[in-house]
């Protein structure tokens, strides 16, 4: 890095909110921190970066998604020559720009920015997010100058827990301070508890039916439900004075804020925000894939800051019997919030943005 101008640095990671909202709060972070750096993320034209990336104000270059083939098939015949150009689509970028340091989130994106910076033998930093880790950060971890995580446990080489980086108003959240303006935000009544029921950006529906059949049961008990559905997801849900149902939060601080305890899936992002914030949960992992989502919440749950439960059973009675005799339980919800409390790490974003810049400045 030239002594005259900001490190240039390439965040690599797109496709999913997991890989986005870690590198979104590492970036503001990084551009905190020195206002000369030089960001530009490198993503695909279809995921959720083509609209969040620059609508927080940073550079995307995009290069095609070239998933690893899962059988011997016509695309993996084409696997090798799609993987090729992508990688010589990241060494062009990474010479063109005079990066000076690439680090990786995970999903499609890595592998080719991976192996460019190899080619380039600029210097590499992975962030993995889930305890098991993804075949992308699995190759990038092999010669990264730092391998960080949100979990303990990693199989990676090297791996050092940070925590997940997250935006500033989810990390440093007052959930005490703002609950009463949070709740009287939803139209919800700040005298009575709230249980916030969410299946994250693209909704759960098991969760939502379960939720939507016990919801006249929790508001006669007295209790309240704050329900996000996922986009789309809301049609035939009937809110009444007690059950609010929305698709979407744009700022899930305000969401936590207002809750007492919450109902979700178990990906990283979402275990890693609850526990920052200290709110307690019942955790329902997605029941596909290599099982992240029960590796991610079971630390949680071994520290008493969350329960488990599966997918299949899931369903109104569990919420009645299981459910909602916790919400009305302020002792226990206050020990499990403490217990989360302890479990969660709230500087992530600002640690990984200095382990990014000083890699830059050695470089």
């Amino acid at each position: 890095m030239s002594p005259t101008t900001g490190p240039r640095i390439l965040l690599a990671g797109g496709g999913s909110a997991g890989h986005v909202s870690p590198l979104l709060a590492t970036a503001a972070q990084i551009t905190r921190r020195d206002s000369a750096a030089e960001v530009i993320v490198l993503g695909t034209p279809e995921g959720l970066e083509t609209d969040l990336v620059p609508a927080a104000g940073y550079e995307l270059v995009t290069i095609d998604k070239v998933p690893f083939p899962r059988r011997p098939d016509l695309a993996a015949l084409r696997f090798p020559g799609r993987l090729g150009a992508a990688v010589r689509a990241v060494r062009s970028l990474l010479r063109e720009r005079e990066i000076d340091v690439v680090a990786g989130f995970g999903g499609y994106v890595c592998p080719p920015a991976y192996l460019a910076a190899a080619s380039l033998r600029r210097p590499l930093v992975v962030h993995e997010a889930n305890r098991r880790p993804g075949l992308a950060n699995r190759l990038g971890a092999r010669r990264a100058a730092a391998v960080l995580t949100a979990f303990d446990g990693s199989t990676l080489p090297g791996a050092r827990r940070i925590g997940m980086p997250m935006r500033e108003g989810i990390a440093h959240l007052d959930r005490a301070a703002r609950r009463e303006q949070a709740v009287r935000g939803f139209g919800l009544d700040p005298e009575r508890p709230v249980l916030l029921a969410t299946g994250g950006s693209l909704g759960a529906l098991r969760l939502n039916t379960a939720v939507a059949e016990a919801a006249a049961e929790f508001t006669a008990a007295g209790a309240q439900i704050l329900h996000v559905t996922g986009r789309g997801k809301a049609e035939g849900l009937t809110p009444r004075p007690g059950y609010r149902v929305v698709e979407y939060v744009p700022a899930m601080e305000d969401a936590y804020a207002a809750a007492d305890l919450a109902l979700t899936r178990s990906g990283a992002g979402t275990v890693s925000e609850l526990t920052a914030v200290g709110l307690p949960a019942v955790l329902v992992p997605l029941p596909v894939g290599n099982g992240e989502q029960a590796l991610n919440g079971r630390p949680v749950v071994a520290a008493g800051g969350a329960l488990m439960v599966d997918d299949a059973e899931l369903d109104a009675a569990y919420l009645r019997e299981q459910v909602l005799p916790l919400l009305g339980d302020r002792d226990r919800l206050r020990s499990m919030a403490e217990a989360a409390r302890a479990f969660g790490i709230t500087d992530a974003a600002e640690v990984m943005a200095d382990v990014v810049t000083g890699v830059a400045r050695r470089a």
